[in-house]
């Protein structure tokens, strides 16, 4: 029988992952739509970006390649990225848990290619996998990266006991060293009602490491204007108050 998350557990989540605005406002990277991402607009002196999961797509990693910054990305599920370019670095592999001939993990892969740096960028949609790959990564490697952005799938369960064990563990995880700055739902479905609380079952999570932030206050407004549709076809929905309003 499946077990529902207590009302109260469920306030205390809501009360750690509420977002913040710092000194670094927010600024979009990649395309108008799915793949386009709102970032602090502290990237001087980044020189690489991690991005796992690669779509027919790849704006995100254009736009900081213009900026100069080299892009490595992995998928076993394509054979390479929608465009190439000079700053791109693909491996056809998935991230996750061990190291074989389909699979590698984070902390190996960012040892093998940034081995000193400690200002990077992470991008993850990698399809529900990024709960485990968050618990496998030592905070070490986790605080290599200045910004993190990763898109959570099945935050609906949340509503379930052992559904949101996982997700209050892996946000507790990152919120050691980081602050949300942003939270965006995907509208490529609906948000599920339980009790007073409304929650998409996917979302775009900003991350900016808390060492960046200078000046915090509550993120009161959304969407922020620079927020955009992930499917243009489908209508979309704000961010619940239950997120970002206390």
């Amino acid at each position: 029988m499946t077990r529902t998350t207590d009302f109260d557990l469920l306030k205390q989540f809501f009360n750690i992952v509420k977002p913040v605005s710092t000194n670094h406002p927010l600024i979009r990277i990649g395309g108008a739509s799915d793949g386009g991402y709102l970032l602090p607009d502290d990237l001087a002196g980044i020189e690489i970006c991690f991005s796992p999961g690669v779509s027919s797509i790849a704006d995100f990693e254009l736009d900081l390649a213009a900026r100069g910054i080299q892009c490595f990305l992995a998928d076993y599920s394509v054979e390479a990225p929608p465009i190439q370019n000079k700053l791109f670095h693909f491996e056809k592999k998935y991230l996750g848990l061990t190291e074989d001939s389909v699979y590698m993990t984070l902390e190996n892969w960012v040892r093998r290619n940034a081995p000193t740096q400690t200002d990077l960028i992470l991008q993850m949609d990698i399809e529900g996998s990024e709960y485990g790959v968050i618990f496998d990564t030592s905070r070490d490697t986790l605080r290599k990266f200045r910004i993190v952005v990763i898109e959570f799938h099945g935050l609906d369960g949340l509503s379930e006991k052992n559904g949101f064990e996982l997700i209050n563990l892996t946000f507790k995880k990152l919120l050691h060293d980081f602050d949300i700055v942003h939270i965006h739902p995907n509208n490529c479905c609906q948000p599920i009602i339980y009790g007073p609380y409304e929650i998409p079952p996917v979302a775009e999570f900003t991350f900016l490491r808390k060492d960046r932030i200078i000046r915090r206050q509550p993120a009161l407004s959304f969407p922020h204007p620079l927020d955009s549709q992930n499917v243009p076809a489908r209508d979309d929905f704000p961010l619940s108050k239950c997120w970002f309003d206390s």
